[in-house]
């Protein structure tokens, strides 16, 4: 059996490069994602975009490169024409806000390029259940299958 695959969102990497912190909830959330990279993504085919590597690379200089340290040798899926107009079709529905530009190119690349799931810790955009419906039926009406979008504590296995 093939691998499934993962489209890695900047999320994930910020909270796998980051110090401890002692946010009880952003500790818990770094926690898990570090047992999900140990543990978990050799289950899985990796992806990114330069989408991600574009926000990983912002902010405080070493803590960029330690993001960016984390995504390499994970292969960046391209921008398409496709990926687009997808983006462009989510943002013009309101199903993702404009300000939020770069979380519908996310879905947009995981969407276009089959990515079976789409692994974030971005709950207002992303893994929200009450957008979740509405992303689908923009996505299925561009022709492509949206991604699982879900956390690292929910892409755990058994």
């Amino acid at each position: 059996m093939d691998k499934r695959s993962v489209y890695i969102e900047t999320s994930v990497v910020s909270y796998l490069a980051s110090r401890p912190s002692r946010d009880l909830v952003v500790a818990a959330r770094q926690e898990v994602t570090r047992d999900w990279w140990d543990r978990r993504r050799g289950h899985f085919d990796l992806y990114v975009s330069q989408f991600v590597a574009d926000e990983a690379g912002d902010g405080d200089r070493d803590a960029a490169a330690q993001r960016l340290e984390r995504l390499a040798g994970i292969p960046r899926l391209e921008a398409t024409l496709g990926v687009k107009a997808l983006a462009q079709a989510l943002l013009r529905e309101g199903v993702v806000p404009q300000k939020a530009a770069t979380d519908a190119a996310h879905i947009a690349v995981a969407s276009v390029h089959g990515v079976d799931f789409l692994l974030t810790w971005n709950c207002k955009h992303l893994a929200n259940a009450e957008i979740m419906g509405a992303v689908a039926d923009v996505v299925l009406s561009m022709g492509c299958v949206p991604p699982i979008i879900c956390t690292p504590d929910e892409l755990m296995g058994d």
